[in-house]
């Protein structure tokens, strides 16, 4: 798969999640095969009215050597900020520039930003073409179908990105009404990819390998991302990239979740510290063994863990768990 310039194996892409998809989460999924990640959107306006070398701003810009490829995504209603925040990060390392016009989180779209892009096609395009002027590198765009089930946009809203330059397209099968309820429409995503040239990305419920080779095949797109489906399981590009080549990956047993868990839980510490690093990975932790023999009852643990030995010691009992069970 092309975009613009750039050249991708096939498997899924790992969707820009905030507070989810930082370098070491992305590190794991590229190590299971994902074959694209985006990072934790940022703020084009933020970034240029931080203060220089702001903790909080470079975090989210932080990449790891080796985990592949990875797209900055950005947020942002004004073509002018947009324009100078993509000239100014064009070299940090990023292989492409993703604009991020479909997040549906009420404090970004209360700011006009997000899918309330998606309810100003003219708008939309200036910025997308201020972005476009500002970088060489790939552009590509995130959006969602429409604003509401009254309001779908996404046929001639992806025609407009296309005309304005994007090299590739990301639809989320749901309105920004839905948020995340209801079932993805993926014969809407297939509308998309039949009415534009550039490569459509589809996005929504995919939750294992078979669910993307089906939804690949029905509706055309050139590739998948994956959100949710990837929370507590990278495995989940292993098991893509094997249902695309007609086999079965072997799922994760207890020992390999809990492994991958703690690893998880170091790499964040050796960054951010132990006191933040294990806040952080209360929700990874409680993920990775979701649906594993007392795991429901270690949650409290886990979620009140202060140290990475406590962790360690909650994740170590959930594991103890299935051997006693057998």
């Amino acid at each position: 798969m092309r975009v613009g310039a750039l050249s991708l194996p096939d498997g899924a892409w790992l969707a820009p999640m905030a507070g989810i998809t930082d370098f070491p989460f992305r590190l794991l999924c590229h190590r299971q095969g994902s074959a694209f990640a985006v990072s934790e959107m940022v703020s084009a306006k933020g970034f240029l009215c931080a203060p220089e070398n702001l903790r909080a701003v470079e975090n989210l810009l932080l990449r790891h050597p080796d985990e592949g490829p990875v797209g900055l995504q950005l947020f942002g209603h004004e073509p002018d900020v947009m324009e100078e925040a993509v000239r100014r990060l064009e070299g940090r390392g990023f292989a492409s520039v993703d604009l991020n016009m479909g997040c549906p989180a009420p404090k970004i779209v209360s700011g006009g930003d997000g899918s309330a892009l998606l309810r100003d096609l003219p708008l939309a395009a200036r910025v997308l073409r201020a972005a476009r002027r500002a970088t060489r590198l790939p552009l590509t765009v995130k959006m969602r179908l429409g604003w509401d089930e009254e309001h779908i946009v996404a046929v001639p809203f992806a025609r407009m990105a296309e005309a304005e330059g994007v090299d590739a397209i990301v639809v989320h099968g749901r309105t920004r009404a839905q948020q995340y309820a209801g079932r993805a429409d993926w014969e809407a995503i297939a509308r998309v990819k039949a009415a534009v040239s550039v490569p459509v990305v589809g996005n929504g419920d995919i939750f294992c390998g078979e669910d993307a080779l089906s939804r690949l095949r029905e509706s055309g797109c050139d590739a998948v991302m994956v959100g949710r489906g990837a929370l507590g399981n990278p495995w989940i590009f292993a098991q893509i990239r094997a249902a695309l080549a007609g086999e079965k990956a072997a799922a994760p047993d207890a020992h390999a979740r809990v492994e991958t868990a703690l690893g998880h839980a170091r790499a964040l510490c050796e960054w951010k510290g132990e006191r933040v690093a294990v806040r952080e990975m209360r929700k990874h932790a409680a993920w990775y063994v979701r649906g594993l023999r007392g795991a429901a009852q270690a949650r409290t643990r886990i979620n009140t863990a202060g140290t990475l030995e406590a962790l360690e010691r909650a994740l170590r009992d959930v594991e103890a768990a299935q051997e006693e069970t057998g």
